[in-house]
Formats: structure tokens, sequence, C-alpha cells
């Protein structure tokens, strides 16, 4: 390196699926020359004590090995949460020195590269560092979306770029674009390579090996189900999640995949597996669940599924886009319908995965499924744009004109379920409640009225 002052580039990672797409940005030399590389590892997990973190999974070490050295970010701020910690500002330059000194950063110019800058423990980084550039990646679908909180200008004019995969190609991502950050793919090949090295130290694992042994051997390909632990979100609760992963079952079933592959998230409790166990019994299908905390990627790479379903994970749309796999999606309308508030930052993966995906349920659609074709990618960008107008419409003030333009060419019987019209009448947005009614939903009399007759017709069928 020329000059005095080294450069030391710090990556924030708190899942092994953003590792991974930190180590293909690297592998594809996406990020400038440096002197000293350190990732920095954040379990951010309810209870980081008894859940594994991405440190803990198979393949970290490969990955690891990019970096100079591999920092411990729960360590170093303990006993306090990731999730819930920031420093106080007239604090930050007592962290910065702190920092500097345990980790031997001296005087060097500090990089950062970090995931969801909108919240902890993102922010508490990007805080200790004030006037280091800054550089996001995303970690799954979330960055087609809108940036889930307004930022400081000041922190805003410091990100020089957006890295992302290309989960929905042809689709930009709304996420910092109010700052101009403008968005970079990482390459499909490198990710897909860095993915080959993850399922071949899995295969390496006694365990993982067990697992999928039986499944592999089978005649028939495996149709793979994923499980997201929705209920830890607040989205559903626990019965209905246990009984969205039996409805994969019978949907795959259905469709005449004997050869099933359960895979449940991490944390979710172990009583979900045996009730999709009961109902593979039940169904006379053969099911092995995955207990080993690998990416769904690498179960992608080891078995070569024939069909991959969930509700609106990310995995759905990697399967998709970067495997060519056949996909399905169920549960999503009615999430649609309940997700709340409207700004909730789930919405966008949501929207996506329902928009673009066959119905589980419906056998014709799920054979006859293909990629968006360009006529299809321009409305789905359009259907992105209001739906992040409608969530953060301050923050995309610049794209009314769009999400305007998009309510009034295709607000039909199809696209309302990505919409509210409580929202829309807020934001003055074409489908809402017209001005001189929109009093009626607050009405104590009307709704006495509306009580009362519902009263009536109930005692008259009666």
């Amino acid at each position: 390196m020329s000059g005095t002052r080294r450069t030391t580039q710090l990556f924030l990672a708190s899942t092994l699926y953003g590792t991974a797409t930190l180590a293909a940005a690297l592998d594809a030399g996406l990020f400038g020359p440096a002197d000293r590389r350190i990732l920095l590892v954040s379990n951010n997990a309810s209870v980081p004590e008894t859940t594994p973190g991405p440190a803990e999974q198979p393949g970290f070490g490969r990955l690891a090995a990019r970096f100079d050295e591999v920092r411990d970010w729960n360590a170093f701020i303990a006993p306090f949460h990731p999730s819930g910690w920031r420093p106080r500002a007239e604090d930050a330059p007592l962290w910065e020195r702190q920092v500097r000194e345990l980790w031997g950063l001296g005087s060097d110019r500090v990089e950062l590269v970090v995931e969801s800058v909108q919240v902890a423990p993102a922010q508490a980084v990007v805080q200790l560092f004030p006037g280091a550039p800054v550089e996001v990646y995303a970690d799954g679908l979330m960055s087609y979306g809108p940036t889930r909180d307004k930022l400081d200008p000041q922190l805003g004019v410091r990100i020089r770029r957006l890295l992302h995969l290309d989960l929905v190609p042809g689709l930009e991502p709304l996420l910092l674009s109010e700052f101009g950050v403008p968005a970079e793919l990482v390459p499909d090949a490198a990710f897909l390579a860095v993915l080959d090295e993850l399922a071949a130290e899995a295969g390496e694992s006694p365990g993982f090996a067990a697992e999928t042994e039986a499944v592999r051997a089978a005649p028939e390909r495996p149709a793979v189900l994923l499980g997201q632990y929705l209920s830890a979100l607040g989205l559903i609760t626990p019965q209905e999640e246990e009984e969205l992963h039996v409805r994969m079952v019978r949907g795959a079933h259905a469709l005449g995949h004997e050869n099933l592959v359960f895979k449940p998230h991490p944390s979710a409790p172990a009583r979900w597996s045996r009730l999709v166990e009961e109902e593979a019994e039940r169904l006379g299908a053969r099911l092995t669940v995955i207990g080993t905390p690998v990416l769904a990627e690498v179960l992608y790479r080891r078995l070569d599924p024939a069909l991959v379903a969930g509700c609106f994970s990310t995995g759905l749309l990697t399967a998709s886009a970067l495997f060519r796999l056949p996909v399905a999606r169920t549960g999503t309308g009615p999430l649609l319908d309940r997700i709340s508030p409207y700004q909730n930052s789930n919405r966008i993966p949501l929207t996506l995965v329902d928009a673009l995906l066959p119905e589980l349920t419906d056998p014709r659609a799920v054979r006859d499924w293909r990629p968006p074709g360009p006529a299809v990618l321009e409305e789905l960008t359009g259907l992105v744009t209001a739906v992040g107008y409608a969530m953060q419409s301050q923050i995309l003030a610049g794209r009314r004109q769009e999400a305007e333009r998009y309510l009034a060419r295709h607000l039909d019987q199809h696209t309302w379920r990505y919409f509210k019209k409580r929202r829309l009448t807020a934001l003055g947005l074409p489908g809402a409640v017209p001005q001189q009614l929109a009093f009626i939903p607050r009405s104590p009399a009307v709704r006495r009225v509306v009580r009362r007759v519902r009263h009536l017709r109930r005692t008259a069928l009666g």
C-alpha cells in the first residue's frame, strides 16, 4: 500500500447468508485494496446464548479465511444485545478510541461494509467511526423495499453503494434510493462458487451426510419445504405457523412428490417438525427433517430438488433466479391482509413472492410457471414502487407520480391485495375513499346502524 496511513476494511455480518454474500463480493473483486480486512460477526438472535450464530455454522471457517481476522461483536458489547445497543452520541468518541486500541486499528483509515444500516448493530458500528465511508450489502429481499427508517442525512451521504444479489433479475432496489446510492450486483457465478464451498463443507459433516443420504438415494428428486418462524416476528400465531407447515406437506404431496425434505428455521420449536412428520406419515410420503443449520441454498446444491415451496422466504427466489428450480408459495394471501403496520419491512418480500410465484395448491400454475419476462418485470417495478411509496411516502417523496400512475392504471381486483384503502386515503392516492365519504368508517352513528342491520339480518335468517 502507498502512503503511511493504513486502510482497514471492517465487514459486519449477522448471518451465514450475509457472510457468503460478502465472500462472493470479495472473490469478484468488488472491494478496493486494503492493508487489513476484519470480519465482525454479530449474533442477533433473541437469545444469542442458546442460538448458534453464523460462526458456529458449517462452512463459516472457509468463508472467514478470506479475512485477516474475525472479531465477535457480541463479546465486545456484552452484556448488551446487538439489536438494542447503540452508543450515546456524546460517548461515541470514547468508544471509537476503545475499539481502535483493542483491535489494533491505531490511526488506520477505516472503511465500513454493513447490512441493514437503518438498525442496530449496523447503526452502532457506523456511529463508532463517524468519518468512515460506508458501503451496504443486502441480505435478502428487503433491499427491494424502501429504507425502513429515515436516516440522518450525515449518514446517508457517507454511503457509497448498495451491493445485492440479482434475486429478481432486472428489478432495481428501492433501499437507499432517496440518497441516490447506486446499486451494484454481486455476480451470480461468484455467489454460486461460494455455495459450492459451503455444500462441500456440509457434505463432510457426518450429521448432514446422514440426514441427506436417504434423500439422495431415492429414485425421485425431492421437494424442499422451507420454514421461516414467522410467529416470532408477530406475523402469525404459533398454531397458524404449524398449520402452514402442514399445508406445505399436503400441497407438495398433492403435486405428486413422495420424497419430501423439511428445512425448519433454526430457532423454531422442535414440535413443529414432529407435526410435519406425522402429516407426511399419514399421507404415505417420506419426509426428512434437516436439523443441521445449513443454508437452503446448500440443500439446493446437494439435493437438486424438483420443487422448492415456502411462504415468502428469500430462499424461494434464490431457488428460482440462481438455480432455475421450480418454486411455489403458500400462505401469502392471508399475510398480505394481516401484516401490520403497512410500513412493515416484510411487506415488499411478501409482495414480491406473492406476485411472482405460483400458489402451491394450483397444480396447473406450478407446472406452467416461468420466470417473468420484460412485460411482467415492468409491471412488477410499478407495483414495488407503488407499495414502497405507500409504505414510506416521506422517504420516497420523489416517487409519488410513479405510484399514482401505477395505481391509476393497474389497481384492480387482483392488485388490491397489495394495498389498503385506508392507507391510500391517508396519502390521497388513486383508489382512496372519496373525501366526502371518508368520515363513514369513523362515524359512531353509522357503526351503530350497521350493527343493528346485521343483528336484524341474523335474527331473520335464524
